[in-house]
Formats: C-alpha cells, structure tokens, sequence
C-alpha cells in the first residue's frame, strides 16, 4: 500500500449504528492525535450520511487531547437535510467525553455568480525542491519521536516557497507559502480530495503566528495547541495535484494566536481559505 492508501485507511470509518462511526487513530509522532486525524474523519462521518451534495464550510472546536492509542466515535447529528443544502453536527468521543464538536454544511452544486482573491507571485512548485523542514545540523537534537514525525516523507510531499526554520529565533513576517500535492493519484471523487484537504489545512497553518515573536512551536516551553478550526470551500480541487497554501497571521493577542490560509490551485484558481486560532502560551523556566 502507498503512504496515501495507508492515510485514506484511516477515514475508512467503521459503522456501529445508525449515526455512529469509529475510527483508527494515526499518530504521527506527536503522542496525541492530529487535529486533521479528528477533523477529516469527523467530515468523513458526516460524509457518510449525506447523498449527491459536497462540503462547502466547516466549523470546529478541539476540546480535549486525543489518546491516538485508542480509536475515536464519532455522532452525527442529522441537523437539517433540503433540497440544496444539508447541515450535520459531529462528536468526536474518547472514554465518554468529546475531544472534537464539529459542525459542516453540504451543498449540490451551483451555478452562480464569480469573483475571488489573486494568487500572490510565488516562484511555482517546479523551481522549488522539497526539503525537510528541519536542517540537518539541527535535527540530531530532536526527540526520537519528532524526528521521526518532522523528518518522515509521508504522503504528502511540501515544497517551501519561504525556507523557515522553526528554531531561528529572528522575528520574520507572519507569512508562510508552500506548496503541496499527495504523492500518488487519487480517483475522480470530490469527498476524498476535500477531505483530505482537511486533513493537511492543519499543518504549518496556525504556527505561522509564533514568526513576528521569535519562539519555536518546537520549544518545550512553549503551551501550543489548536482551539478552533474552520474551512470554507469554494471550488472543486484535486489535491494530487500542486496547491498553494498561502498563510499568514494577522494577529495575536491574549495567550492566542490566528492564522487564515488561501488554498490556490497552480492556474491561480482559489479552491479553499481557512482559519484557526491556536493557544500560545510560554511557559517562564521558573514557571
């Protein structure tokens, strides 16, 4: 199986009763469940329940750690189900508490009117090369475990538009661009590529806030974490195929910080825009 069929595995929900799914937890070093894990198979459980319509936005709080040595239940909640658009509400529940409360809206498709957002000049995917995110020099100082999670290909491949170094501790410009795709081609099925876009929104998005400050989202003294989530779809997209993502923070402020993100396609087409706030507190060493 290729890393992409292994991922997709995981959104391969069992079903326990009408409403109710469980789902594999993935851990991709972290010791805790991804937020994308707990977004994308809650979608997909909502997906589950819903014929001829796509997701068009969603919404969601992270309100407990996840054990991603346990699976997850997820309950959905058929809020309203018309003609042209269906809602549903998700719980995502470990040991009989949510970790996750998700709510999305579907929509069949439409014609109407036009208008978006320009893609910023980036140099394109083609005359960048992928690299880890994390020098080479620097990575013998990491965990086991992280190393393993920020130096493992996986199935998505990244190429930087602006090198970051998460341990340079020089202010930059709140901004992130890079580039992404799966590694392997995926059938012609829209749930899958937006799905799977959930899953990756998660990455890179929410740390661009920590650049303007000097600190690593890798520093041990730093308490950071994800609090909400929203996505917004606006045009069918293939994700095995290169998409921008363009992030940056216009603020942070009371132990938060918040990042939105634009998702183009290579044409220039803008495909999805995001949103999270994450907490970023920084712990003093006498603390």
């Amino acid at each position: 199986m290729s890393d992409i069929e292994k991922l997709l595995d995981y959104f391969d929900l069992e079903v326990l009763e009408h409403n109710l799914f469980r789902g594999q937890s993935l851990d991709i070093g972290t010791g805790r469940i991804f937020g994308g894990q707990a977004l994308a198979q809650a979608l997909k459980a909502a997906y589950l329940t819903t014929t001829d319509q796509n997701v068009h936005s969603l919404h969601a709080y992270f309100l407990r750690e996840g054990d991603c040595n346990k699976p997850v239940i997820y309950q959905v909640e058929r809020a309203r189900d018309g003609r042209t658009f269906s809602n549903r509400r998700i719980s995502a529940i470990q040991n009989g508490k949510p970790i996750l409360i998700l709510s999305c809206s579907f929509q069949k498709f439409e014609i109407g009117f036009e208008h978006q957002k320009t893609m910023p000049d980036v140099p394109m995917p083609e005359a960048l090369t992928e690299k880890t995110l994390i020098p080479g020099d620097k990575i013998k100082h990491l965990s086991p475990r992280m190393r393993r999670t920020l130096t493992t290909q996986g199935p998505f491949e990244f190429r930087f538009v602006n090198d970051v170094d998460p341990f340079d501790e020089q202010p930059k410009e709140p901004i992130k661009r890079i580039w992404f795709r799966t590694r392997s081609t995926l059938p012609e099925d829209q749930s899958i590529h937006r799905t799977l876009l959930t899953f990756v929104s998660d990455f890179h998005l929410v740390s661009t806030a920590t650049l303007p400050h000097g600190i690593s989202y890798l520093d041990p003294q730093l308490q950071f974490a994800s609090l909400d989530h929203a996505m917004w779809f606006h045009r069918p997209l293939k994700i095995d195929d290169w998409l921008l993502y363009d992030c940056d923070s216009p603020s942070a402020s009371e132990a938060r910080g918040f990042a939105t993100g634009h998702v183009f396609d290579k044409n220039g087409i803008l495909v999805a825009s995001t949103a999270q706030q994450g907490l970023m507190r920084l712990w003093s060493k006498n603390s």
